[in-house]
């Protein structure tokens, strides 16, 4: 889409609007948040301090009510790859309404292009619809009856993020070009094509480091999102970087993928016009489900994951002509479910969980009739599903016995649990709660730094004694006869249901030493064997925290690697002062509190590419000391002179 145009006209914003969204950009909120009002200078409260902005400074000044988060490109959910979603979901919704079979993505030095093959953008509307919220032809449902990006915002918000963006699209051998940078309009022109081009529209940008900061894509992250665009739209290729992803299966081919050769029948799978899902069972404890709405992934599921639940449970117990309870239908089930919407209302604007009500009853409905349809047709499955629920009611019946002494020894030690310093809010609580938090830290000494750094609002603490138990091959009643894991459920309010999880993050809070990453693994093994879809749906975090603190006389510099410490040694001297931290409880509560405020904590999230290595990684570090893993050890394993340095 590179192709020359003859110039028509050049359009650009005032000085003015540029300086505001330079002083926007600068503004540092925790400094902001330090300053403190004094008798002796009160900030005058009057017409002069109400200021305007318009919708693109907005977005720079509070890019996280667009996009989320913001991040460095390590977090699958960073605001990078939402930039690179909503330009990709623009071409995707042409594909659907039936326009253009391929889209070309290419990613390189943090450099986006985008090239579709539908439509292109009416070449009248190219500048408003790139950057004048709620502009776009997804308000008409002529034009746009399924689309993922309804509110008129997506490609505004890269827009304004983007240090340059450009778009062109292509019309009848007609094109128009705009070029922004940071949401402000350097150059347009429109013409007539000197060589002929199909129609489309090509996208072009780069995510601003001054809103992001250093920032890298993860190919990682891009391709799985390229798969999860072709599983939902059959018949669609998208090449990235030369690299075709094509599916013509759709959701079958996804859940193959996931789980392989774990799944205890054939996957079934329903194609509707406006359902399509597809499922199996392995012997995995706990319920996996990828849901999607419009192709846009909902991470956080909603009201059509939760009637398909219904629908699925209700179809089981009409066809087997029985009350099965849910939780032995649904017991091991890995599903794949994708609803079309035709007025999505989505919770958050990053569309994470989709809230409409009025779905509910055909989707019900609709799942339980296509079930039914297909267990007629395949009966050796059906069998299979049947012998599958019927282990699980008896797993079940065995441990209602173990939980009910749980609970009577539990009652014993005292209403509250021991070692749970709770926070306020939890996720129950809504608004209040979403951003809430635990974090299960190895003894006294390290929740007790926390404890006098946290905000107890949301902010919750379980002390582990030690080392926990290798629960690795451990039959489920096991963990309602240990104490101390069974406390753990019930601090994270999932003993009896994974959705009654109380908190929003589970954060496993170790040292930075043997001991430390030996109790992240143990407890890493509880969640993967027992709770896996506490990590699959991205609830698991690892808080890290800084290795070393260089400082002087004026300024302290905290180091989170080998590399950082070095460059802080370069900054502030040779004479500087270097202090190794091996265990939490060594700093202090005064320095440790911004290691675990939200706007300056160092999380990573605990991410599993597929289903089906978890059982291979389990086996592999947990289980049986092969000569295999021991060599593996020998051959990776770190002195305490290279761990100490």
């Amino acid at each position: 889409m590179g192709g020359s145009i003859k110039k028509k006209q050049i359009v650009t914003k005032s000085d003015n609007t540029k300086k505001t969204i330079s002083k926007s950009t600068q503004i540092k909120p925790k400094k902001q948040s330090e300053k403190k009002l004094t008798s002796s200078k009160k900030t005058v409260y009057d017409e002069s301090q109400i200021k305007h902005l318009d919708a693109l400074e907005h977005i720079r000044l509070r890019s996280g009510m667009y996009i989320g988060r913001l991040g460095d490109g390590s977090n699958q959910n960073d605001g990078i790859y939402i930039l690179l979603k909503e330009v990709i979901d623009n071409a995707v919704d042409e594909f659907i309404m039936g326009f253009g079979t391929r889209i070309d993505v290419e990613v390189e030095n943090n450099t986006v292009k985008v090239r579709d093959y539908g439509r292109g953008i009416p070449l009248g509307k190219v500048v408003e619809c790139v950057s004048e919220i709620n502009t776009g032809a997804k308000y008409n449902d002529d034009v746009f009856q399924f689309s993922v990006g309804m509110n008129g915002v997506g490609t505004k918000a890269v827009n304004a993020l983007s240090s340059y963006f450009r778009v062109v699209s292509s019309r009848d051998g007609k094109a128009t070009e705009a070029i922004f940078e940071k949401g402000v309009i350097k150059k347009k022109h429109t013409g007539t094509l000197k060589k002929k081009q199909p129609d489309g529209t090509y996208f072009e940008f780069v995510p601003d480091e001054e809103i992001f900061g250093k920032y890298m894509f993860n190919m990682e992250f891009v391709e799985r999102r390229m798969w999860n665009y072709a599983y939902l739209n059959s018949g669609l290729t998208i090449r990235l970087n030369g690299e075709d992803f094509h599916s013509e299966n759709g959701l079958l081919d996804l859940l193959n993928k996931e789980i392989e050769d774990t799944a205890l029948y054939s996957i079934g799978s329903y194609q509707g016009d406006h359902l399509k899902f597809a499922f199996t069972h392995t012997n995995s404890y706990g319920e996996n489900y990828f849901s999607f709405v419009n192709g846009q992934y909902t991470a956080d599921g909603g009201t059509h994951l939760s009637a398909f639940k219904e629908g699925f449970v209700k179809g089981i117990n009409d066809f087997y002509n029985t009350s099965y309870k849910s939780e032995d239908i649904r017991d091991g089930i890995a599903a794949a479910i994708l609803v079309k919407v035709k007025d999505p209302v989505f919770e958050s604007q990053t569309k994470n969980k989709l809230g409409n009500t009025d779905i509910r009853q055909w989707i019900v409905t609709e799942t339980q009739s296509g079930l039914n349809d297909w267990l007629l047709r395949n009966a050796d499955a059906a069998k299979k599903i049947q012998e599958k629920i019927q282990t699980n009611e008896k797993l079940r019946t065995e441990l209602s016995a173990v939980k009910t002494k749980a609970k009577e020894a539990a009652k014993k030690i005292c209403i509250q649990i021991p070692k749970l310093k709770d926070c306020r809010y939890h996720v129950q609580d809504g608004i209040k709660g979403e951003n809430s938090m635990i974090f299960i830290t190895e003894g006294n000494s390290a929740s007790g730094t926390m404890t006098h750094s946290r905000n107890a609002d949301f902010q919750a603490i379980f002390s582990l004694r030690g080392k926990p138990e290798n629960m690795y091959g451990k039959k489920q009643a096991e963990i309602y006869k240990n104490d101390e894991l069974y406390q753990l459920m019930m601090a994270l309010g999932i003993e009896t249901d994974v959705e009654n999880l109380k908190y929003s993050k589970i954060v496993i809070a170790t040292d930075a030493d043997n001991d430390g990453f030996h109790i992240r693994n143990l407890v890493m093994t509880f969640f993967l064997g027992y709770f896996e879809e506490l990590v699959t749906s991205g609830r698991i975090y690892i808080l890290e925290t800084p290795l070393f603190r260089v400082r002087n006389k004026k300024e302290n510099i905290y180091c989170y690697s080998e590399d950082e410490r070095d460059k802080a040694i370069k900054k502030l001297g040779a004479s500087a002062e270097t202090s190794r931290f091996k265990g939490l409880g060594e700093i202090n509560p005064s320095e440790f509190k911004q290691f675990i405020a939200p706007e300056t904590m160092h999380l990573t999230p605990v991410e599993i590419s597929q289903l089906k290595v978890i059982p291979q990684l389990l086996a592999f570090y947990m289980g049986k000391n092969t000569p295999e893993r021991r060599q593996f050890i020998e051959k990776h394993l770190l002195s305490n002179a290279d761990i100490d340095a």
